[in-house]
């Protein structure tokens, strides 16, 4: 076997080390979305909560790998992001902004933690109250989980691209919400929080992507965002844009100062990952972030919105497709929902009832395994309970 050869089948699934790898850095990122949701009380600055998420995962992450030979890069793989209420996603402040969260608000929390360039990432939704969450607020995390289940499911060899895009535009109806237009869910391979292989949201005649098929061994970032609204959301102040990747493929010659300056500390810094402005020095960053911006040298991960009043909730999750079935190795546990829908229709009872594991002949060696498909059983009754029966016994 070549060098080529032997690298090509470690960065696999197949590779237990690689399979390690992702899960270290879901048991990191999981504990970190726990530690900003038990921060999270009414008149927290929003910035300080997205710098503690950040924070908890670079100190984890590098406790890990010291001592090896070889460098390990490992790290913040998405900075933390709280998007409140109609705002639909990537708010992640400034140092010097000063928003703070209110009681009653609907937090989208969204972060990533990479070990060896493994990504594991999740995005959760929280109602900052006491109590069951109910009415219109209960319909859409409902609408986004009950996707997310429905999702984890479909998301399996032999299934296509496109067969998910239907099915969750059906869950989200069947609570008359609607799946916000412009999301995908990508295929994560080392280094690629953005593989080519992805997983329209919402189909509409503007967005067209290539029909792909799932296979063994692959790794997704399955992102779902519903909404009250119409599922149509806009970039209102491209100021609050503050998180950004590096187009790794594109050159241009700075001309500011302020933008080489910027510029190089992005390259030593976030060579590959998305990383946030708060990050860099902030005065010569708003002038130089905006040239590279222009220039297409970075990739701006742009805040958006629905309509003021209408309600988002976002749920994500990365899952292994292993021999044995899919695993959900990312997630948190949903308060108690009390929505004003139920899920009558037949084919996404059906949906929601297929199993996650794969029985194989002359199996039986994880009796652990088996156990966890009880507990999706006992779930399927109440798609509701899915994340918190299902999930966290894969976590």
């Amino acid at each position: 076997m070549s060098d080529d050869e032997r690298e090509e089948k470690e960065l696999d699934l197949s590779s237990p080390e690689v399979v390690t790898k992702y899960k270290s850095a879901a048991e990191i990122v999981n504990k970190a979305l726990q530690l900003v949701i038990s921060e999270c009380k009414p008149k927290a600055k929003i910035v300080d909560l997205c710098e503690k998420g950040d924070s908890y995962i670079r100190e984890q992450t590098g406790n890990m790998y010291k001592n090896v030979k070889k460098k390990i890069e490992r790290g913040v793989a998405f900075p933390t992001c709280i998007s409140v209420n109609n705002t639909v996603c990537h708010f992640s402040p400034l140092a010097s902004d000063e928003t703070v969260l209110e009681e009653g608000d609907i937090l989208k929390i969204d972060l990533g933690c990479h070990i060896d360039g493994f990504i594991a990432i999740v995005a959760h939704t929280h109602a900052l109250q006491a109590g069951p969450v109910t009415g219109k607020a209960a319909d859409v995390i409902a609408a986004a989980n009950t996707a997310a289940e429905v999702a984890l499911r479909l998301v399996r060899p032999g299934k296509k691209n496109k067969d998910v895009t239907e099915a969750i535009q059906k869950v989200a109806a069947a609570y008359d919400c609607k799946i916000v237009e412009g999301v995908l869910s990508h295929q994560l391979k080392q280094f690629v929080i953005d593989g080519n292989k992805v997983i329209l949201s919402a189909s509409n005649p503007d967005t067209r992507v290539d029909e792909a098929e799932f296979e063994e061994n692959e790794v997704y970032s399955i992102d779902i965002v519903t909404s009250t609204g119409e599922g149509k959301p806009k970039l209102l102040d491209e100021k609050q844009t503050t998180v950004y990747k590096r187009a790794v493929d594109k050159n241009y010659h700075l001309k500011m100062k302020a933008s080489r300056f910027i510029f190089s500390e992005i390259r030593e810094k976030f060579p590959i990952m998305p990383f946030t402005a708060r990050a860099l020095e902030e005065k010569r960053a708003r002038l130089g972030l905006l040239e590279c911006v222009n220039h297409e040298l970075l990739q701006p991960y742009p805040v958006l919105h629905e309509k003021p009043g209408d309600l988002v909730a976002h749920i994500k999750f990365t899952v292994l497709l292993m021999p044995n079935g899919s695993d959900r190795i990312t997630s948190h546990p949903l308060q108690e929902l009390q929505p004003t829908k139920q899920i009558d229709d037949p084919e996404i009872k059906a949906w929601l009832a297929l199993g996650t594991k794969t029985k194989k002949k002359g199996g039986g060696k994880k009796k652990k395994g088996k156990k966890s498909d009880k507990a999706e059983e006992s779930a399927e009754a109440e798609p509701m309970d899915a994340t918190t029966n299902g999930a966290e016994s894969q976590a």
